[in-house]
Parts: C-alpha cells; structure tokens; sequence
C-alpha cells in the first residue's frame, strides 16, 4: 500500500472520533479564519476540508460567500462535513496531478488549506497547481519540529516537512509572508498521549510507532504535553491568471 492511502485510511479509519481529538486543529483553524482580508466573497476553496472546522469558523466570524467548495481526500471526512445549498462537496486528492484538472475550470476568490498540505507528497507539484487556481491564499502546515521530543526519544524522523522546505517551496510560486506558532497540549499520562496522537489525524498515518518505540517513549518521554509547530501562510499567486 502506497504512502497516500495509508494516509487517506488514517484518517478516514478514526473519522468519526475527528472533532474529539482535534484540539490543536480548532486552534489553527481559527486563525487561519482571522487571517482573512476580506469578508465578502463569491466562492471560497477549502482543501483538505476534513470535519468542517475552516468552515465553521467562517460561519462564527460571518464572513458571507455564495459557494464554498469543500475538498477531502477521505469520503469519510467529507461525510461529516456540514451540508448547505451553498457548499459542494468533492472527493480531491491533491497529491494527484489529474484531480486539479476539474478544479481549474472555475473562479475562486479565495483557497484556504488549514492542516492538510504537509501531506502531501510531492510538494512542488502540489503547491504549483493550487498557486494556479487564485490570487488569495490562507495556509497553514504543521512542521517537522511537531512531536519534536517524541521523535527524539523514539528515534525517528519527522514524517513531515521542515518550515525552511515549505517556505523555499512556497516562495516559487507565491508571494508570502510567514508566521511560526507553537503550541503544546498537555496531558495526564503518556498512554493518553500516544492515544490522542493515534487518533487525532496529526501523524497522518505516515509512520506506526513500532512497539520498540512505544516502549522508549513510555519509559524516556520527558515531557507532560506534545509540542505542536504551525507554520501559517498569508500569500497571492505568481502564477494566476484572471
């Protein structure tokens, strides 16, 4: 099974627990949301939409839109999302050249993609194609430094991107501005912690902790919280024609 479908069963296989466990993801959300300029849009484009949280939280902030396009590689994802006459949801799948195709027939004013793009496989390719489908962008990745000292302990390498990585990828197609949050969310024992993280959708399913590594987190982890690096991204397109 290839990389993108260990992803995609990952979250589709804890879809139905999401919204219990994404604490940090409300967070990031809910910034991404503040970023925005403008508060009157035609259509906005939110890709990897998991759960709704972008969504949600432009209903909360009243940001008014005629269509919003909800994009998730998990149909599970896209099951749970809110319905309304104004949004069409669409399986996509942005490791995947082709499925760009469909989307460049239309106008966006705006793509948002909160937590999503740091899956994706061939970053390049992806941030290329999506820098071609609007002239407003509100992004946010989490980095390599998230779980930074589990990592460490366990011996493993991030599975995700470095900020120095995304910024120089991002920097080809946009023009960006940057900015780095940390987050930490605690918790009472270390068992919670690997519970939340295999249930959350932050480790994507990228890499299953193996039984040696458990056992050195259970007995070495340090710390009472995991560390969270998000990179956010407020941009327009090099490459966008009207």
């Amino acid at each position: 099974m290839n990389s993108t479908m260990n992803v995609i069963d990952e979250f589709s296989r804890f879809a139905n627990l999401y919204d219990t466990y994404n604490i940090i993801q409300s967070k990031v959300a809910k910034k991404v949301v503040s970023m925005i300029d403008n508060k009157n849009y035609n259509s906005i484009l939110d890709m990897g939409c998991g759960s709704g949280l972008i969504y949600k939280e432009i209903i909360k902030c009243g940001l008014y839109f005629e269509n919003f396009i909800a994009l998730d590689f998990s149909k599970e994802m896209l099951n749970i999302h809110p319905n309304s006459t104004k949004i069409k949801k669409l399986h996509f799948n942005f490791n995947n050249r082709d499925d760009f195709l469909n989307l460049k027939q239309n106008r966006y004013d705006c793509v948002i993609s909160s937590s999503a793009l740091q899956w994706s496989l061939d970053l390049d390719m992806s941030l290329k194609e999506i820098s071609k489908l609007s002239n407003r962008f509100y992004i946010s990745f989490f980095t390599s430094n998230t779980f930074f000292s589990l990592h460490k302990v366990a011996g493993i390498k991030s599975p995700i991107y470095a900020e120095d990585t995304i910024k120089s990828v991002v920097r080809k197609y946009f023009n960006a501005s940057f900015e780095i949050v940390d987050y930490k969310l605690e918790f009472s024992n270390v068992h919670k912690m690997l519970r939340y993280i295999k249930r959350s959708g932050v480790s994507g399913g990228k890499k299953r902790l193996s039984y040696k590594e458990i056992k050195k987190i259970l007995e070495h982890y340090p710390l009472n919280y995991l560390e969270f690096e998000v990179l956010f991204i407020n941009a327009t397109s090099k490459n966008y024609r009207e």
